[in-house]
């Protein structure tokens, strides 16, 4: 080994080493009538926050925070089923300069983390007896931009 690869740096690591589900929940409180209705047509009330903790020295906790309330656009007074999930993942983040975490665990993890959290719901919806239920693709990036243009503003 020469003396230059020694002083090298060693090289960035990012990966999701766990995924789990931490909270969830799923109601149907109309049913059975919600599924007699002829006209079913969803109106949805949707909220998504994200979460991010340190673990250890290397280990981030990332989770998507999801509820979806699906009401029955002709009679809104109609829920036709109410999903809640929090979605976590486990996230390595070794030789990463502190300056870039905040953009890793904002835009990064929840990218590798969505499409799994959108299956989730998806199926349980269908689980449920109804419809797929798709979510829209996040622009993550554009979250992430939009908070931090917010914290110069104030």
């Amino acid at each position: 080994m020469t003396e230059q690869t020694a002083q090298q740096p060693e090289q960035p690591v990012f990966r999701m080493q766990k995924m789990y589900i931490k909270d969830f929940s799923f109601e149907s409180p109309g049913a059975p009538k919600v599924f007699l209705a002829k006209n079913q047509n969803p109106k949805v009330d949707f909220n998504l926050q994200l979460k991010n903790g340190k673990i250890d020295g290397d280990h981030w906790e990332v989770s998507i925070a999801i509820t979806a309330k699906v009401l029955d656009k002709n009679n809104e007074d109609t829920v036709m089923f109410i999903v809640e999930l929090e979605h976590a993942a486990v996230f390595l983040l070794q030789n990463i300069p502190q300056e870039h975490h905040a953009r890793i665990l904002a835009v990064d993890c929840p990218l590798m983390l969505f499409p799994f959290t959108r299956q989730i719901v998806s199926q349980v919806a269908v689980d449920g007896g109804f419809m797929p239920f798709l979510m829209e693709p996040i622009n993550f990036v554009a979250l992430y931009d939009n908070a931090q243009k917010q914290k110069q503003d104030s």
